[in-house]
């Protein structure tokens, strides 16, 4: 298990680039499997979570060639499909939540796709109903074999059909989406996620050949087609790096500037960190955070009463960034409550933010209310593990403000989401080290 050695209380300075976007590359790589042709992707972040899925495409079959940093060619000309059935891909698939995404696209083309139950953060219940309905609406016909959890949809030809889906999935929607594009005639798709990772996914779908309408709206339209040729597509900026980047800044009192971060790509983001009083500023795609000297101030509403973050599907606030803005608040002047509505167990890592002095009441598994310190106590440093991707990197930006050296075991729940963070860190002045 690896460990982080983090000496806090430094300013930091310079410039960081965004890595590409995890959510989005765990659509983008499954979508290779829906096409014989040579598709080639860049800008892929070289993190655990993508790897391991690079990793399981080779396992299927799919020839793939890394071109440079980031960039790679894929081609699904000769996919082994008994390997989808063998107990090396029944343990392959469980290490990894984005190995669910392989199964719209296999179905579609293959008329098959199984994968046993995915693994991933526990961050609480991440139901797979959604995806499966799906299928079944397309004409698949599903089974589940409780002994190994291993889940299965097969069809001889899926069919379009109106759906409406029981909630806005991402995953839910990009799955169901790449098996629709090969379905016999027209699939409606309402109540669809409208992410922007989602909408890169049908902008890239398109330009091999699909037709689907409504891109950007919770309403797709995807007439089917026979079959998908080769592409290739660049993936956006990390938007939740993007956010932790911006957190960091605020809780370090430092000036950064964040490079090429799509700001048409960020929606409510820079909005929410200014309701907390940090400065967010547009310098033509990059976002300059300057010094805050004099710390950061928490708007109230106009009523006065006490400012809510929530989360919400897209455009609303994304919950990835939840757990730093809950982390950024503790030295904020005023009082927050954070309401996490869609994961019953991502706050429980407040009990690590309250041993090192901050002010947080966990009102439920879904709620916790922050009394910022105003910056007139440091946070203290301590021993701490990472629980998941998420509250793992909130809890690196709370030692690197920290009064003194903490350490961070299980380390490799933030490798799974960010590139080479330490040596990046280290690039802008920071005192981390990996043990």
């Amino acid at each position: 298990m690896g460990t982080f050695k983090i000496e806090g209380g430094y300013k930091l300075s310079g410039e960081i680039k965004p890595q590409g976007a995890k959510n989005e590359a765990l659509q983008i790589l499954c979508a290779v499997l829906l096409s014989p042709e040579k598709i080639t992707i860049h800008n892929i972040p070289d993190i655990i979570d993508v790897n391991k899925l690079i990793t399981l495409l080779g396992k299927l079959g799919v020839k793939i060639e890394k071109l440079a940093h980031g960039s790679y060619s894929f081609e699904a000309d000769a996919i082994n499909l008994d390997y989808l059935e063998s107990s090396a891909f029944k343990k392959d698939g469980r290490g990894l939540r984005g190995s669910i995404m392989i199964v719209g696209p296999l179905l579609a083309r293959f008329g098959k796709g199984y994968i046993p139950k995915p693994g991933g953060d526990k961050i609480g219940r991440r139901r797979l109903d959604t995806h499966f309905e799906g299928f079944i609406n397309l004409g698949a016909t599903f089974r589940f074999n409780k002994e190994d959890s291993f889940y299965g949809v097969e069809a001889s030809k899926l069919k379009g059909t109106y759906m409406l889906l029981d909630e806005a999935s991402v995953t839910g929607t990009a799955n169901i989406v790449m098996a629709a594009v090969l379905a016999e005639g027209k699939t409606t798709i309402y109540n669809a996620a409208c992410e922007p990772y989602l909408q890169q996914l049908c902008k890239m779908l398109n330009r091999m050949g699909a037709k689907i309408s409504g891109v950007g709206s919770n309403m797709l339209t995807i007439e089917g087609v026979s079959s998908l040729k080769g592409t290739e597509h660049t993936m956006l900026p990390d938007m939740i790096e993007i956010g932790s980047w911006i957190g960091l800044a605020a809780m370090t009192k430092s000036a950064l500037t964040i490079k090429n971060v799509s700001w048409n790509d960020l929606g409510q983001i820079p909005n929410v960190f200014r309701k907390l009083g940090i400065t967010v500023e547009q310098k033509g795609d990059d976002i300059f955070v300057p010094e805050h000297k004099d710390g950061y101030e928490i708007q109230n509403y106009i009523d006065g009463s006490i400012l809510t973050i929530a989360d919400a599907p897209w455009p609303g606030f994304t919950p990835d960034l939840l757990s730093i803005i809950l982390v950024i608040a503790t030295q904020a002047k005023g009082e927050v409550l954070v309401h996490q509505k869609m994961f019953e167990s991502r706050l429980f890592f407040v009990d690590k933010l309250i041993d090192m002095g901050a002010k947080i009441i966990l009102c439920d598994p879904h709620r916790a209310t922050v009394i910022g310190h105003d910056f007139k106590s440091q946070l203290k440093s301590t021993t701490m593990t990472s629980p998941d991707i998420r509250a793992g990197i909130s809890l690196l930006i709370a030692a690197l403000s920290a009064d003194g050296t903490s350490t961070i075991h299980n380390i490799e729940q933030i490798d799974r989401g960010y590139e080479r963070i330490d040596e990046r860190l280290r690039d802008i002045g920071a005192k981390i080290e990996r043990v």
